[in-house]
């Protein structure tokens, strides 16, 4: 496997509440950056934070995001966003309030193997139904799935529905009558059980046939980290906040929603 180097970056000043494991995580880098006492330490001095993933659901990105965003510094934040709606815009308005360019991406979103896929829509005809299977359960997962759909079938998602015995098993995005996506929806599978390294699929369906996606998997994972990067090159040299930020706002919109759906049995618009 060869994935393209992205040059330009340094990892300068590290934290994590476990401080041995930042400690640990800076031991392996050459340019032995800097291990913090204090999150908000992180973005002092520095042209970029990154917020990884660090609960799993992200109900403390708005908390981590927080100091460098009104430091001004660009920052990427691990998907997801937030775990809700209202922490998410939270941090789009404490990003333009303070001019700091910010972004979040699901790896899913930035495959090479996706949006080669998403080209092959047509040969189904119009496509009327579409379906992705996998991610899970946790919010860090099923974002994932609600993404990969965003960049395969379009934005503009106006109802969601949720059933199934476990969270988010089954998740149906409507878009209501718009001519330009899936007329039947499309259907997230999340809770597939087992899967081969962390594999993803993806199906559409239309007049003239259907097609299926290849494993979206860890083997692909490295070229979708690859072309974010790049992406987050460019937000730090422009200091603009790309427009894709909008899909993540809509996918963590899209878990809210699902997550009411279930707890109501009842369709919950956006």
């Amino acid at each position: 496997m060869s994935v393209d180097f992205v040059e330009g970056f340094r990892l300068a000043r590290v934290w994590d509440e476990d401080r041995a494991a930042a400690e640990c995580l800076a031991a392996v880098f050459a340019d032995e950056p800097e291990v913090c006492d204090d999150f908000a330490a992180v973005s002092d001095d520095v042209d970029l934070v990154f917020v990884a993933d660090c609960n799993g659901d992200g109900s403390d990105h708005l908390e981590l995001a927080r100091p460098g965003l009104e430091k001004g510094v660009a920052t990427f934040v691990d998907k997801p966003l937030a775990l809700t709606g209202a922490d998410a815009r939270a941090l789009i308005r404490l990003a333009d309030a303070h001019g700091a360019p910010l972004t979040s991406i699901s790896i899913l979103r930035a495959l090479p193997k996706a949006e080669l896929f998403a080209r092959r829509l047509g040969e189904v005809g119009e496509v009327q139904f579409g379906s992705v299977q996998g991610g899970g359960t946790a919010m860090a997962g099923h974002v994932h799935a609600a993404s990969l759909a965003l960049g395969l079938f379009g934005n503009g998602v106006e109802s969601v529905r949720a059933m199934g015995e476990t969270e988010l098993q089954m998740v149906h995005l409507g878009y209501g009558d718009r001519a330009d996506r899936p007329r039947r929806g499309v259907a997230l599978n999340c809770d597939v059980g087992a899967v081969w390294h962390c594999a993803f699929h993806a199906s559409a369906y239309g007049p003239q046939g259907a097609i299926h996606s290849p494993p979206l998997s860890d083997w692909d994972f490295p070229f979708g980290a690859a072309a974010i990067l790049r992406i987050v090159k460019e937000m730090v040299q422009t200091r603009r906040s790309p427009a894709i930020i909008g899909d993540m706002l809509e996918a963590v919109a899209i878990c809210e929603a699902a997550r009411e759906a279930q707890a109501t049995g009842e369709p919950v618009k956006l």
